[in-house]
C-alpha cells in the first residue's frame, strides 16, 4: 500500500518567503531613498531568508549599500562641505540622515558655530523647540552674528513667537554692556 505524501506548499505561499519578498522591497525603497543603513538592515534578513535566488540579490544590494555608505562617510574634504550637505538632506526633507550628518559633525568640531546653527535649525523643523534654542543660544554664544542669520531664516518659523526666541535674537542692548565703573568719591 502506497503512503499518500501531502503535496509541497508552493514557495510563493511559504510565509518564510512572503516575509523575505517583503524585506527585500523595502529594502529597495530605502535604497530608492538613499537610506543605505535602513536598506542594509533589511538586505541582512532576505539573505538569510529561505529563497537562494532572492538572498543573491540581496547581496548583490548589500554590496551597493556597503559602497555608497563608504563613500558618503569618506567624500567631505572640510567639514563645511559635510555640513553643507546636511543642509541640502534638510531641505529635501530627509531629517533623519541630517541629523546623523550633524551629529557627526557636533563631535569633530564641537566649536563651529555653524553646527550649532543647523542643529537649531533642524530641531525646529523637526518640532523640538526646546532643544533648537539651547542650540541657538549656544551658536550665538560661539558667534554673535549669527543672530542676525536667525532672523531672517525660515527654518525658525516656529519659534517665532516664542517670547525666548525674541530674546535670542534681540536681546536687551544695555545687558551687553559692561557696569559703568563707580564713580570715585571726591573728598572736600
Amino acid at each position: 500500500m502506497a503512503q499518500k505524501t501531502t503535496p509541497k506548499k508552493p514557495m510563493s505561499e511559504d510565509p518564510r518567503f512572503a516575509q523575505a519578498v517583503q524585506n527585500y522591497e523595502a529594502g529597495l525603497r530605502a535604497m530608492q531613498e538613499h537610506k543605505f543603513d535602513k536598506a542594509k538592515g533589511h538586505l541582512q534578513k532576505v539573505i538569510a531568508g529561505p529563497s537562494k535566488e532572492l538572498a543573491d540579490r540581496g547581496k548583490v544590494h548589500m554590496n551597493t549599500c556597503n559602497q555608497h555608505l563608504e563613500r558618503s562617510t569618506n567624500q567631505f574634504k572640510t567639514s563645511e562641505e559635510h555640513y553643507d550637505y546636511a543642509v541640502s538632506l534638510m531641505n529635501v526633507g530627509d531629517y533623519v540622515t541630517a541629523r546623523e550628518h550633524l551629529d557627526k559633525l557636533s563631535k569633530q568640531v564641537p566649536q563651529a558655530d555653524y553646527v550649532a546653527y543647523g542643529l537649531a535649525a533642524l530641531d525646529c523643523l523637526t518640532g523640538h523647540l526646546e532643544d533648537s534654542l539651547r542650540h541657538l543660544d549656544e551658536a550665538i554664544r560661539l558667534n554673535a552674528s549669527i543672530r542676525f542669520q536667525a532672523r531672517n531664516d525660515s527654518d525658525f518659523q516656529n519659534l517665532s513667537e516664542d517670547p525666548r526666541f525674541t530674546e535670542l535674537l534681540y536681546p536687551d542692548p544695555g545687558a551687553e554692556l559692561p557696569a559703568p565703573p563707580a564713580a570715585a568719591e571726591e573728598d572736600f
